[in-house]
C-alpha cells in the first residue's frame, strides 16, 4: 500500500514537472517565434548570441548584490542592448567586431565575478539551461515577458516592418525610428534574459533563430512566418522535452538539437 502511494506521489511530481515545462515551453516560444523573424529580416542575428553571452555578468550581479537573478539578468541585458545600439552605428568598426568585444568581455567579467563570489549556483543550467528546474516564479517571468512583447507587437507592427523595409522610408513616413528600435532592443533583451534557465545562455540564441528560419521556408507573408515560427518553436520545445526525458539527455541541448532537426527536414521542401 505505502509502495503504490509512493508511485503515485512520484508519478504525479513528475507529471507536474512536465506540464509546468510545457507551459514554459509554449510561454518562450510566443515571444521567440516572432522576435526571430525580425532578427532574420534585419540581419541582426548575432544580437541575440551577443545578449545571451552577457547575461552571465547578470547572473554575478544577482549573487553579488543578494537579489533576484532575473533582475540582475534584465538589468544586464537592457544595459548590453543600449550599448550594443549605439555602438554598432560606429563608423570607424563594423558592427560584428562591436557584437564580440561587447558580448565575449561580458561573458569573460562575468566568470570573472563569479569566481570570486563563493556562490554555489548552479551555472550549468543557466549556460546550457534545464527547462525541467524552472519554479512557478519562473513562469510569471516568462509570460509577463510574453504579454510585453505581444502588447509591443501589437503596437508597432506595421512600424517594425516599414523599418525592417526601409529606415529612410519609415521616417519619411513619420516613424520614430529610433524609440521603436530601442524599444525591440528592450523586447529582446527581457525575452533572452527570461529564457536563460529554460535553454541557456549558450543554447539561447538556437531557439531564436532556428524557428524562424524553418518558417521562412514556407511563409508568404511577415505575419505567416512570425505565426510559422512561434507554432515551429514550440514543437521544437515540446519535442526536445519528451526526447531529453526518454533518453535522459540535457533538456537544453536536447531542445536545440530538435529545433535543428525540424530546420533540416524544412529544407528538403521548397515554399511556393
Amino acid at each position: 500500500m505505502m509502495e503504490d502511494y509512493k508511485d503515485l506521489m512520484i508519478d504525479l511530481f513528475f507529471n507536474t514537472l512536465v506540464c509546468k515545462a510545457l507551459l514554459a515551453g509554449f510561454g518562450l516560444s510566443l515571444t521567440t517565434g516572432s522576435l526571430g523573424c525580425f532578427l532574420i529580416w534585419r540581419r541582426m542575428a548575432f544580437f541575440g548570441d551577443a545578449l545571451a553571452h552577457s547575461s552571465l555578468l547578470g547572473i554575478a550581479l544577482g549573487i553579488l548584490l543578494h537579489m533576484d537573478m532575473n533582475v540582475g539578468i534584465v538589468a544586464i541585458c537592457l544595459l548590453c542592448a543600449a550599448i550594443l545600439t549605439k555602438t554598432t552605428s560606429h563608423q570607424h568598426l563594423s558592427a560584428d567586431v562591436w557584437l564580440n568585444i561587447i558580448s565575449y568581455s561580458a561573458l569573460a567579467l562575468g566568470f570573472l565575478a563569479l569566481s570570486k563570489s563563493g556562490s554555489n549556483a548552479d551555472l550549468e543550467s543557466y549556460l546550457f539551461g534545464d527547462i525541467l528546474t524552472l519554479r512557478v516564479q519562473d513562469l510569471y517571468w516568462i509570460y509577463g515577458c510574453s504579454a510585453l512583447v505581444g502588447l509591443f507587437f501589437y503596437w508597432k507592427w506595421r512600424e517594425l516592418l516599414l523599418i525592417t523595409l526601409d529606415e529612410e522610408l519609415a521616417k519619411t513616413a513619420g516613424v520614430s525610428v529610433g524609440l521603436v528600435r530601442a524599444t525591440f532592443m528592450v523586447t529582446l533583451a527581457f525575452t533572452v534574459a527570461i529564457a536563460l534557465k529554460a535553454v541557456g545562455a549558450l543554447l539561447m540564441p538556437a531557439l531564436l533563430i532556428m524557428p524562424a528560419a524553418t518558417a521562412s521556408r514556407f511563409a508568404r507573408s511577415p505575419e505567416q512566418m512570425a505565426l510559422i515560427a512561434t507554432g515551429t518553436a514550440f514543437l521544437g520545445v515540446s519535442i526536445g522535452l519528451v526526447a531529453a526525458i526518454s533518453f535522459n539527455t540535457p533538456s537544453g541541448a536536447t531542445i536545440v538539437v530538435s529545433c535543428l532537426t525540424l530546420f533540416l527536414g524544412s529544407m528538403l521542401f521548397r515554399a511556393r
